[in-house]
């Protein structure tokens, strides 16, 4: 791909953080609520996922919208799906760590009239519009660069919740538009 291109579709990449970056994603039970409302966003919302990273408290994406669908609707509907479904998950699952996550969701939530309970994901996705094919590409190494950064893997393509398996050639998690 010529890196002086400019990219055909609207797509974006975003940024979604829990919360005072608690670690929430560092039990399995948590992460898959996340791959698995994805998986639903793909087949059901219209998401269109390019790339991909889940941290311990955040993920990365570079992601459009199919058809008519708009993103920031996707986003906003998956963002309210996992509130709920994480703080449920923390409630009932085997949890060391319960009180004390509950509470820094009950704080943060406490002064913001739009939630009623618990705030789970931080205000905004810090979205980016890519336009050029090296800012994706610049993109595309940093979310897969992530967990090589953070020391949990020492190949991209090793970490498992990370497109960087499509882009190896490998079966991910996810489906994904390799570009």
């Amino acid at each position: 791909m010529d890196d002086a291109k400019r990219v055909t579709k609207e797509i974006y990449f975003l940024t979604t953080t829990v919360v005072d970056w608690v670690d929430v994603f560092s039990r399995p039970c948590y992460k898959h609520i996340i791959v698995d409302s994805l998986k639903y966003c793909q087949k059901n919302k219209g998401l269109e996922i390019y790339g991909w990273v889940l941290m311990s408290n955040h993920l990365h994406m570079i992601a459009g919208a199919a058809e008519d669908n708009k993103l920031s609707d996707i986003v906003r509907d998956f963002k309210k799906y996992t509130s709920k479904a994480i703080i449920e998950a923390i409630k009932t699952e085997t949890e060391s760590r319960r009180k004390w996550m509950l509470n820094r969701f009950d704080y943060a939530g406490r002064n913001d009239k739009k939630v009623k309970n618990y705030k789970f994901w931080q205000d905004g996705n810090d979205e980016q519009l890519i336009y050029l094919v090296d800012y994706f590409n610049q993109k595309l190494n940093y979310i897969h660069q992530n967990p090589v950064r953070a020391e949990l893997v020492d190949e991209p393509h090793h970490y498992l919740y990370s497109s960087a398996r499509n882009y190896a050639g490998e079966n991910g998690l996810l489906d994904v538009i390799v570009v």
